[in-house]
């Protein structure tokens, strides 16, 4: 079928038959040469038609949730779960809602640009050029001098720069994103390694455990899948005439929304996290009676409720509740982004050891490997990111190519990144929207859209079955833009050599289909085809493949409870008289601010919107004599930035908290100048994983004497009865 085929056109030739349902809804390869373009001109009197609809995977976070888009007349209209998938079972979060606002954003990247570092324009060049450009910087540098930044959200784009490290001898593809930083995925990956001998990302059997302590997991907002969670947890909320609702318990200083669901929020001192989950752990121990395991054999309750604010008699309570209940326990979150936040993994992973719930209903599992995977491949850490920005300073890398992620925003200040990127010769960034990274880079090579693109995306965890999510493109794209896997093919092809045989594709769907064909061998798949083109196509019709059998692993519980485990307070950086915790913002993400419906729609817990704030302790507040809407500088070891005051009851007095999701320089009209970044206060210090101690700061705060009214959804007179004209 030729490329000039008009998706009307192939209409009228093909009427209303079988073939053209099967190419429109991208049941076949053939698909990639239609154009699905929209009406221009909308003929008048024209009669309303049906809405064509497309499966795929939403890009919006790597959780790989399965979407279903309603397009009409070539344009994407609204977004869906796709029922089906076995992650999120035809839900969507709002970030998912909201990913049309990314595929008709104004200020999307829309042809290839050459342009000096630091400046907004460039001179717009044709792809030809634009090919030759990574082509050259392929064949003109050695291997070791080339390297790749992925984010977390394209599998297929990371496997094939992994094929072509793998044969050319450059180096491997890191990816990184603060979403990940943020959930201390190499922390908690790191304790499963430690306890079990086994790596994997642990899951969390929410839906069918009876009780759920969470020691800052906010699984409800952001932490590795929060559609798979949350449904887990409206399971287990659920009575039945068998099953009394489940109880909640969330561990943190400062509530999250994630919080605000439980049943019993425990306040406690930042830090003291593995201390308290060990001494529960020892109360647990002495209640079932026999000895205590030697893990929690250190650990005084009275000495540890002391250290952590919290009274004795609310442990022995919580002690209570998990030792006689279907328990399981969760770390995550601003619990293990501090200096010992392996020891805090390590002792809630091993609560669970304790009342043996690895490998059964309500408890703890290892995540299932997707089908065509062969082992974990966690995101880097940012200690392994600071390694990277080492060999940057150095000189070491003279070629980096950037795709989904936005570093110079998303990693502190205090790494050092930016900095890096002027020893770096050539910086080519793949950005579909223009962001502070392709700000800095020397060509900007504008990929597609998630919804204009292929792909396909691993889903690694919140599901007991292994699952690989494809993407297709659900509109024909809108805009100058190209797949980055089709201009690193073409210029593979152009530089020769090993390059050009370790991508010997035609395109980028030609790669898919020898990736994604090679299920066709697999057994209890989700379906079986006869031959590759087939396969292909029912991949993309559903949606993905899957297996239909529990594929779990259970977690090697032999020696957790005779492990070791440091039962120390964390340490903190700086002089400040507070404790600093940002958290990811529930509503925008990593990348979200560019959205307009995010920026809009209220934080769950403030709803402040279309800005940054700092919460405070209305006491604080009260001895510093701040009310909402003044100005404060928060000042760390590493930075300062300025932020509004929103008085805020239900955090400890000790403790202060900033989302983190704003404070843009570039990224679109929606995002920039609006709030500020929390992570330029963050300092460069580790835990024993590798990941920032993100939670591990302390801070000081200044009046400015300015203020700025913050807009929220709730009245002004809000919780604390204050007055609008005569109103009380």
């Amino acid at each position: 079928m030729s490329e000039q085929v008009s998706r009307r056109d192939f209409l009228k030739l093909a009427g209303l038959g079988a073939a053209t349902t099967a190419v429109l809804t991208g049941c076949g390869p053939a698909s990639r040469y239609v154009t699905r373009e929209p009406y221009q001109q909308m003929p008048e009197y024209n009669s309303v038609g049906q809405s064509t609809y497309y499966a795929t995977t939403c890009r919006e976070c790597a959780a790989a949730c399965g979407l279903v888009v309603r397009t009409y007349q070539g344009r994407a209209i609204k977004v869906e779960g796709n029922a089906n998938h076995p992650l999120n079972l035809g839900k969507t979060c709002a970030r998912g809602q909201a990913t049309l606002h990314g595929l008709y954003n104004p200020d999307r990247v829309t042809d290839p640009i050459k342009k000096s570092r630091g400046d907004s324009a460039g001179e717009i060049v044709d792809w030809n050029a634009a090919i030759q450009a990574v082509a050259d910087a392929l064949k003109n540098n050695q291997p070791d001098e080339i390297a790749f930044l992925l984010g977390t959200s394209s599998d297929h784009l990371f496997d094939l720069v992994t094929d072509l490290a793998n044969s050319t001898g450059i180096n491997a593809p890191i990816r990184f994103g603060a979403m990940s930083m943020f959930e201390s995925r190499a922390t908690l990956s790191k304790a499963a390694e430690n306890l079990f001998g086994q790596t994997g990302l642990p899951w969390f059997d929410v839906g069918n455990a009876d009780v759920v302590f969470s020691f800052g997991a906010n699984f409800l907002e952001t932490w590795l899948s929060p559609l798979s969670y949350t449904r887990g947890f409206a399971q287990m909320r659920k009575a039945t005439e068998t099953k009394l609702r489940g109880r909640f318990v969330q561990f943190e200083a400062r509530m999250s929304a994630t919080g605000g669901k439980a049943d019993e929020w425990v306040s406690l001192r930042p830090g003291t996290e593995a201390l308290v989950a060990l001494a529960i752990g020892r109360l647990v121990a002495e209640i079932r009676g026999g000895s205590v395991p030697r893990i929690f054999s250190s650990v005084e309750p009275a000495d540890a409720a002391e250290q952590a604010g919290v009274k004795l008699e609310a442990l022995e309570h919580l002690a209570e509740m998990f030792a006689n209940s279907k328990a399981v326990a969760i770390p995550g979150g601003p619990a293990l982004g501090q200096s010992n936040g392996l020891a805090v993994a390590e002792a809630v992973l091993a609560l669970n050891a304790l009342v043996n719930n690895f490998g059964k209903s309500g408890g703890v599992y290892l995540s299932a490997l997707a089908p065509n995977q062969t082992e974990y491949n966690r995101p880097a850490s940012s200690q392994e990111m600071q390694a990277l920005v080492e060999k940057m300073k150095s000189g070491a890398i003279k070629v980096l190519f950037v795709h989904g992620v936005n570093p110079v925003f998303e990693i502190p200040n205090s790494l050092g990144f930016k900095d890096a990127l002027s020893n770096v010769g050539q910086v080519i960034s793949f950005a579909t929207f223009p962001d502070e990274t392709a700000l800095e880079a020397d060509y900007v090579l504008p990929d597609h859209h998630g919804l204009e693109g292929w792909g396909y995306q691993r889903v690694t965890t919140g599901t007991d079955l292994p699952v690989l999510s494809g993407a297709q493109p659900v509109v024909t794209p809108y805009y100058n833009t190209r797949s980055t896997a089709d201009v690193l093919i073409a210029a593979a092809q152009l530089a020769g050599g090993s390059f050009a045989s370790a991508l010997p594709f035609a395109d980028e769907v030609e790669f898919l289909e020898k990736k994604v064909s090679a299920l066709m061998s697999e057994s209890n798949g989700s379906f079986s085809a006869l031959d590759s083109t087939a396969f292909m196509a029912t991949f993309q019709q559903f949606g993905g493949w899957w297996k239909n059998v529990d594929s779990k692993v259970t977690p090697n519980a032999g020696s957790v409870l005779n492990k070791n485990v440091k039962a120390e307070v964390a340490e903190f950086a700086g002089e400040g008289e507070f404790f600093f915790v940002p958290f990811m913002s529930p509503t925008l993400g990593e990348a979200g601010a560019n959205k307009p419906w995010l920026q809009e729609l209220p934080d769950p817990t403030t709803t402040v919107m279309w800005t940054t704030w700092v919460e405070i302790n209305p006491e604080t507040a009260h001895e510093l004599h701040l009310e909402n809407d003044e100005v404060v500088r928060v000042i760390s070891e590493a930075g300062e930035i300025e932020v509004p005051v929103y008085l805020y009851p239900a955090i400890r007095p000790d403790t202060i908290a900033i989302p983190f999701g704003q404070g843009h320089t570039a990224y679109g009209r929606y995002a920039e100048n609006r709030g500020a970044n929390p992570a330029d206060l963050l300092g460069k210090h580790f835990n024993e994983a590798g990941d920032l101690a993100f939670a591990g700061m302390k801070v000081r705060i200044e009046k400015t004497g300015k203020t700025k009214p913050v807009s929220r959804l709730e009245s002004r007179m809000g919780v604390y009865g204050e007055e609008l004209g005569e109103e009380h």
